[in-house]
């Protein structure tokens, strides 16, 4: 998977798994505005991970675009197993105007994850009346091989065998996410 990143600026927050999807916030990957010159090790992995740059990525716009996060280990700095079961819980009341969506993928080919679900992925519109919620408007997702007895609407399913990573989009977002107030958790394993 890619690869394990020591710079703390590409984390999206502090004591954090979640990566951010520019690695010093610049879609030009400079560092201290230029006058460090180019982060080219920042570069080459946005460009294995993904095919797109465009600068609006990694401005704040409040109500517009799209803002990226993704994960690839746990809770406990452990990269993802298709084998095994993880759950996310995603806080009420998500900072986009339009939706979130949460994508698996495979790290060897960089495309969405091959299962006998259609699209292994949860968006926050489509899926509004087929998730179970929490008492307190939060949503509880599971990756797995298997959905956990009665967790079967929150259930993305993964490959034994095989890593995985997911991207979290917020389209429109909104302050609350420029802000850090609201935040995913981290990928816990389930045991």
């Amino acid at each position: 998977m890619l690869w394990y990143e020591r710079d703390k600026t590409a984390f999206l927050y502090e004591g954090s798994n979640w990566k951010r999807g520019f690695v010093g916030g610049s879609y030009k990957f400079l560092k201290d505005g230029g006058l460090g010159g180019r982060n080219i090790d920042a570069r080459a992995q946005f460009f294995y991970f993904a095919t797109v740059n465009t600068p609006a990525m990694t401005w704040k716009l409040i109500g517009k675009g799209s803002q990226y996060a993704w994960g690839y280990l746990d809770a406990q700095d452990n990269y993802l197993d298709g084998s095994k079961t993880y759950k996310l819980r995603l806080p009420k009341d998500p900072p986009a105007k339009k939706f979130i969506s949460i994508v698996l993928y495979d790290p060897q080919t960089r495309s969405q994850l091959q299962t006998s679900q259609p699209f292994p992925s949860y968006n926050s519109e489509k899926h509004k009346d087929k998730v179970t919620r929490n008492e307190d408007g939060s949503v509880d997702l599971y990756f797995g091989p298997k959905a956990p007895p009665g967790k079967e609407a929150n259930w993305l399913q993964t490959v034994p065998g095989k890593g995985w990573f997911c991207v979290l989009r917020l389209y429109s977002p909104t302050e609350p996410w420029f802000e850090k107030t609201w935040r995913p958790s981290e990928i816990e394993l389930v045991k």
